[in-house]
């Protein structure tokens, strides 16, 4: 019934499932967690209680003591107990009473115990005036009435019935704490296993009833798509989407069948005719025409014997004399009168006779090794004008197909035509003979006719004779005449016939060539729909395991390079599949260029040597230097390709022993077949050996294959795709060289790929010309990522100076000087130590970079003209890393480099020569930032109420709050102080928060960070937009309360903190929220325009170019980009392809048309790398191409060098 539901259903009937179950557990555990601090908050609650209770007991206590005293001594010290106890006796009932406001006993209690506590004051009081008054008699006469006595043991009676009840209160509400506490344990313990038990089901269940059956679906089509017309997809009793396809599917396969068979019988039976037709062409023997006849009909219809009759009608009985036999036979009849035998028979009535039920001794078909009896026999007439000319007989094993049949019947006519030609030419001929027999004998008459006119009158009688012979010769001459017009005729017909057969053969190549470019569209779109997404993965991966902004734990950096891994790992699979598409419609290009085996050998022992060392494997490179030449001419590329996987292959597949690369001559051991490698002078052999687990001799020619291992099974070892060795031989044939393997299971293997030394005719210019440029950019990108991002983990380097790096303790200040002038870093060493600074000095960028990682100096002076690297790359790095993103650094010049000094990251720079005063102020600005701690939060809120419940949430002794009603007074409040943060709401009263966003990036600060806190209802169009312009969106609670805090302000509160705090170096790593942007002086301030219809594309690409200081617009389809190009000055475009309502391709060319965009750079963004993409791109406009997932140094090369131009 499951297998019944729509593809939508059952996805969305998953996700509510797992939806459900995880809002249940969240759920439970928030009321339990509500639990646990409501019972925290009454068990405070209750020792608050008897915390007072204690305190009032003690006051009293401390007045009698006070009493007691001042009655004995009469000393006025003796009162001080007493004077501070009665100040807060009345505050500890009022305090009392407030505490216990929802206890009515408890409340009862205080009742009676105030005037007792207030009758108890006033007695005291009363002793110590009579003792001040009238001395100790009378007031000790007061304390003997023990009536002090007796209201003190009511007060503490009350009061130990109160303590006795809130310590009741307060053991209960321990219970219940400890029960929510067990109720939140079995949530965790039980609830989560068991959504990730639904949640891996639902998976299953899946993936089980979609992916499997579209997979079984698409190994069908690939089968259908080589040319497999008998597969079949199983059938499967389901009425969803995937049951739809499939019976369609196998309809569409059963009519293409039926198609096919029809055209591949008609397409023989017009070749077989026309073959027929040709072979008696020209033919004037006739027993030559019967040998040919049966030579070439009985092979064609699979008959095993035959024979050929003649009519020959000389004699006054005309009969069937045998003319000519196949496998002939001694006993067969050499002629049969008319209606004799089957022959005379079917002459008789001019029809074929089919035999097909034989009997055992009718007649048997021989050969060397034994004799059968026929399973069919047809004997055909051969008729012209309804006048039988001959017979043949044929005898076959099979029984005689119905196209078979078809096809003898029309050939026994084109037989006729011909033997008919042939007996009128033979008539013709005895005429001509016999007429020139006449005139010479006519001849011989008229000599004689002079010497007896009886002879003469009797040669005239046999002239007249020989006229009406020759009138009737011209009736044959003319007759014959219309015959050879009807055969021309007959001939053209059959020319005809030819000719659509050979139509019918080219439609069916272009059937099948359609077929291929169904299969090469189909790969394509395969290709756009995986890379599209992967996009967005590989970018986004990136970003978070770069963690420049420092907020993930290590965990997470794993994770995400985990992802960014597999995702790579997904496009490798998805080219192998394209270049195994791009070999097999032989579509792929080599581009030939000399290359030296040197730097093949130095690229693999260094590509290799760390993984030979991972695995604990002796790896080993020989080079047979002395036989071997400086240079190979062959594609480089594709040749490293190929070595890579085979020793990528050979360590995969060793535990243990050893991988050795040889590089030497060969003479043999390549297959013979390969002529490229026949015909070399001169062949070179990279034999890869290793000892690992070896390959079975019956598996050697499988690996090959495409998706094929030699340990196939689901319990397999060792992973893969299976293309790597068949995309592996096929490169090296097209490099006119080949893959030979030598492997033994258990005993190691040896691949060993041979390839002509020089050019054998596979150059291809034109691909050279085109990989030349992109594989320039790629080396100079490769150069420059290595020059700025260089891999080092040594320890903080030696100083050229002698510094205060071991002398530096907890709280002092530090500063960076990175110089390489030895005089003026002394010099600066000294005037920094005066202003009570340690320093540490560092020659060049790199110690510089480790030094600021190392120790985190509070400020940095960094040299414009370093030796090893420019300071914009040192000063870009240090933005980079979370540990120094936040360091102050100021540059120092010889010349007025302002704007370049400050890019990117510099807050200030000094001019040489530094003087003291320059120094001091430096000194100053850092000590400055460094003892800064208060931060500045502004907030837009028309709402007033609420503007104060934000006011009371967030403000405190480290925050300064101003708020503001309107987008007026923000912009006046903006112009007069610096902010580190702004909460906006988007109704304001006079402008839109959209609006004053704009009007703050564009007058005020880029870099200032926006939390957008609204109640209203956002389109997707705007929530993209402020996804991209602002940090964070807060939605507001539907009904918010004065008393009860919302979820929205708890959230409000989060992101408020992280902005906040966000350049605390004291802080912990997840509150270091800001992502580092980057200065790129070809970037900076540039207006980039995206094109894509995926806002998943958008998002990635603007959270990468906004890193770059850059102003990024988007639209999500060409005619709005159009639209925003005309609206909006835009110094570059990324284009995507696919794209609805106007595809790139039509956009750009739309863009092209207008003059004012003739140079503006665009550059294509396509998920689709078929051979012609990129010629198609630059066609429709497009000044570079990038196939997806985009590599984002590659991009942001492409945009430096079109935007430099």
């Amino acid at each position: 019934m499951l297998s019944n539901l729509r593809i939508g259903t059952k996805i969305g009937a998953s996700f509510a499932l797992a939806l459900t179950m995880l809002s249940t557990i969240g759920l439970v555990s928030y009321r339990n967690t509500t639990q646990l601090i409501d019972s925290a908050r009454q068990e405070n609650h209750s020792y608050q209680v008897i915390t007072e209770l204690e305190d009032l007991k003690s006051r009293i206590k401390d007045a009698e003591t006070g009493q007691r005293g001042y009655l004995l001594t009469g000393d006025q010290r003796y009162l001080e107990p007493y004077n501070s106890a009665i100040t807060v006796i009345e505050k500890n009932i009022n305090d009392l009473r407030q505490l216990t406001s929802d206890n009515p006993s408890q409340q009862s209690r205080i009742a009676s115990l105030e005037p007792l506590v207030n009758r108890r004051i006033a007695l005291i009081q009363q002793t110590l005036a009579l003792r001040e008054t009238q001395g100790f008699d009378a007031a000790l006469q007061v304390v003997l009435t023990n009536e002090g006595k007796d209201l003190m043991d009511r007060i503490r009676l009350i009061l130990a019935d109160m303590e006795v009840e809130e310590r009741e209160l307060l053991q209960q509400r321990s219970q219940l704490a400890q029960a929510a506490t067990q109720q939140t344990i079995y949530t965790i313990l039980f609830g989560i296993p068991l959504a990730f038990g639904t949640l891996i089901l639902i998976a299953y269940f899946l993936s089980k009833n979609i992916s499997q059956p579209l997979a079984e679906v698409s190994v069908v089509a690939t089968k259908l798509a080589a040319g497999d017309l008998f597969v079949s997809v199983p059938e499967q009793n389901r009425q969803d989407e995937v049951g739809v396809l499939t019976r369609a599917f196998n309809q569409m396969i059963a009519s293409l069948r039926i198609t096919t068979l029809k055209n591949n019988e008609q397409a023989w039976l017009k070749s077989n005719l026309a073959k027929f037709a040709v072979m008696l062409q020209g033919q004037r023997d006739i027993e030559k025409v019967a040998e040919s006849v049966l030579a070439e009909l009985a092979p064609s219809v699979n008959a095993q014997h035959g024979v050929f009759y003649i009519m020959d009608a000389s004699d006054e009985k005309p009969v069937l004399r045998l003319l000519s036999s196949y496998a002939h036979q001694e006993q067969t009849p050499q002629q049969f009168q008319l209606g004799e035998g089957l022959v005379g028979q079917c002459a008789l009535t001019q029809q074929k006779i089919l035999l097909t039920e034989v009997p055992s001794n009718y007649i048997r078909i021989s050969s060397g090794l034994g004799e059968a009896t026929p399973q069919s026999v047809i004997v055909l007439p051969i008729v012209f004008n309804s006048k039988i000319t001959a017979v043949i007989e044929l005898a076959s094993l099979q029984q005689l197909s119905e196209l078979q049949l078809t096809f003898l019947e029309q050939a026994s006519d084109n037989l006729a035509i011909v033997l008919n030609t042939i007996a009128s030419d033979t008539r013709t001929q005895q005429l001509l003979q016999r007429s020139q027999a006449l005139t010479t004998e006519l001849q011989a008459q008229q000599e004689e006719l002079r010497n007896s006119n009886y002879r003469l009158e009797q040669q005239q009688q046999e002239l007249q004779q020989t006229n009406e012979e020759l009138q009737q010769l011209n009736e044959e001459l003319e007759e014959r005449s219309e015959l050879l017009s009807a055969r021309n005729q007959e001939v053209e017909r059959k020319n005809q016939e030819v000719d659509q057969a050979r139509q019918s053969l080219e439609a069916k190549a272009t059937e099948l060539e359609q077929i291929s470019q169904y299969k090469s569209q189909f790969l394509a779109n395969m290709s756009h729909e995986l890379r599209t997404p992967l996009n967005s993965l590989l970018i986004l991966a990136k970003l978070l395991a770069d963690n420049t902004a420092g907020n993930l734990t290590d965990k997470q950096v794993e994770y995400s390079r985990t992802i960014y891994a597999s995702g790579k790992d997904l496009l490798g699979l998805i080219n192998d599949i394209l270049d195994l598409a791009k070999i097999e419609s032989g579509t792929m290009s080599v581009d030939i260029n000399p290359l030296t085996l040197t730097d093949i050998r130095v690229n693999i022992e260094r590509t290799f040597e760390q993984v030979a060392q991972d695995k604990g494997l002796e790896f080993s490179v020989e080079f047979a230097r002395d036989r071997l030449p400086d240079v190979i001419y062959t594609d480089g590329k594709r040749l490293q390709q190929v070595l890579k996987n085979l020793l990528a292959n050979a360590f995969k597949f060793t535990e243990q022993g050893q991988v050795r690369f040889k590089i030497d001559i060969a003479t043999q051991g390549w297959d013979l077949k390969q002529e490229s490698l026949n015909r070399a002078d001169t062949v070179i052999a990279f034999a890869v050996e290793d000892t690992g687990i070896g390959i079975a001799q019956d598996k050697h020619k499988l690996i090959f294959a495409a998706f094929q291992q030699a340990d196939g099974t689901t319990n397999r070892k060792y992973g893969g795709t299976g293309l790597g060795l068949s995309i592996s031989r096929e490169i090296a044939r097209l490099l006119g060289g080949d893959i030979q393997l030598v492997s033994r299971l258990g005993e190691g293997s040896t691949f060993t790929l041979y390839l002509p030394l020089n050019d054998t005719g596979i150059r291809d210019q034109r691909a050279l010309a085109q990989s030349y440029g992109s594989e320039a950019r790629e080396r100079q990108e490769d150069k420059r990522n290595e020059e700025l991002f260089p891999r080092s983990s040594s320890p903080a380097p030696r100083p050229f100076l002698q510094d205060d790096r071991n002398a530096i303790q907890q709280g002092d200040r530090t500063l960076l000087i990175v110089e390489d002038d030895l005089n003026f870093a002394r010099v600066l060493l000294d005037m920094v130590q005066q202003h009570g600074f340690k320093v540490l000095l560092a020659q060049n960028s790199n110690d510089g970079l480790l030094l600021a990682q190392q120790f985190q100096p509070n400020g940095i002076m960094v040299d414009i003209n370093l030796p090893d690297l420019d300071s914009s790359a040192l000063l870009e790095r240090l933005q980079q890393h979370p540990q120094t993103k936040n360091v102050p650094v100021h540059t120092i010049s010889g010349r007025e480099y302002f704007t370049y000094s400050l890019s990117p990251g510099a807050i200030a720079y000094v001019q040489k020569p530094v003087n003291s005063q320059a120094l001091a102020k430096v000194l100053a600005d850092i000590k400055e930032i460094a003892a800064h701690q208060v931060k500045k939060l502004l907030i837009v809120e028309d709402n007033a109420a609420q503007r104060q419940n934000v006011i009371e949430l967030i403000e405190n002794k480290g925050v300064k709050v101003t708020a503001v009603g309107t987008g007026a007074e923000a912009l006046v409040a903006l112009q007069q102080h610096h902010f580190d943060c702004l909460i906006l709401d988007l109704g304001l009263p006079d402008m839109s928060g959209f609006e004053l966003i704009q009007v703050i990036k564009q007058q005020y600060s880029n870099e200032l960070p926006i939390i957008i806190y609204t109640g209203q209802e956002l389109t997707p169009q705007e929530e993209t937009e402020l996804k991209r312009i602002a940090q964070a969106i807060v939605i507001k609670d539907r009904q918010q309360g004065s008393v009860q805090l919302g979820v929205s302000l708890e959230r409000l509160l989060d992101e408020t903190a992280l902005f906040l705090h966000r350049v605390q170096a004291n802080l912990p790593t997840p509150q270091r929220h800001e992502p580092p942007t980057q200065s790129d002086r070809l970037l900076t301030g540039k207006h980039v325009l995206i094109v894509d219809d995926d806002v998943r594309n958008i998002f990635a690409l603007t959270s990468v170019l906004e890193r770059y200081q850059m102003q990024v617009l988007f639209a999500e389809n060409g005619k709005a980009g159009i639209a925003l190009l005309e609206q909006t000055p835009i110094d570059i475009v990324l284009m995507d392809v696919m794209m609805p309502e106007m595809n790139g391709y039509e956009t750009m060319q739309a863009i092209r048309a207008k003059d004012q965009f003739q140079s503006l750079p665009i550059i294509a963004l396509t998920a689709k790398a078929m051979v012609g993409d990129r010629e198609k791109c630059i066609a429709a406009g497009a000044s570079d191409y990038i196939t997806k997932p985009v590599d984002i140094e590659q991009l942001l090369s492409l945009m430096r060098v079109w935007l430099y131009q």
